[in-house]
């Protein structure tokens, strides 16, 4: 298993991409929708990985910096075949370690409050992220729900070191 920064040239990414974008207009309606385009992926604000085992594709994920200490996570995928074999959980491990390695004190993203991302939402609990007012430039949406996990130094040491 490896993770690589992704140039979105290949056709398996771009088709992940479209499978991504083409999943999320089938459960949420469009102004609703928060899937960046490839373009608007190359910006210089967004880092994009992807995760291959041997030479197959299993998924991806991007971070937006928002500011100097907050991050946004975009674009998490797991390829249909990889699904339920721990790759969602590389790649969340993966960006959290970036973010922290930026020195964000802070990183947050947007998922469907609907049930087809109850998965996603588990997963992110897991991970330690909240709800959270809408950040950024979002707007409240009955069909976002927020998320935002603090991972400053502070509160990472206070977390591990019982006193």
């Amino acid at each position: 298993m490896k993770i690589i920064i992704d140039d979105l040239k290949g056709d398996e990414i771009k088709a992940l991409l479209q499978e991504h974008l083409a999943d999320m207009l089938s459960s949420s309606p469009p102004e609703s929708v928060h899937t960046l385009d490839i373009s608007a992926l190359r910006g210089p604000d967004i880092t994009f990985w992807s995760l291959w085992v041997k030479d197959d594709l299993a998924g991806c994920i991007a971070l937006k910096e928002i500011d100097p200490a907050h991050g946004e996570i975009k674009s998490m995928r797991t390829c249909r075949s990889y699904i339920r074999q721990g790759i969602a959980t590389e790649l969340l491990g993966h960006i959290l370690k970036v973010a922290a390695n930026r020195s964000y004190t802070k990183i947050s993203l947007e998922t469907g409050s609907m049930a087809a991302f109850i998965p996603a939402r588990s997963l992110y609990e897991r991970f330690g992220f909240k709800e959270c007012p809408p950040f950024d430039k979002y707007k409240k949406d009955p069909n976002s729900l927020f998320m935002t996990k603090d991972i400053s130094l502070s509160h990472t040491l206070s977390s591990t070191i019982k006193l």
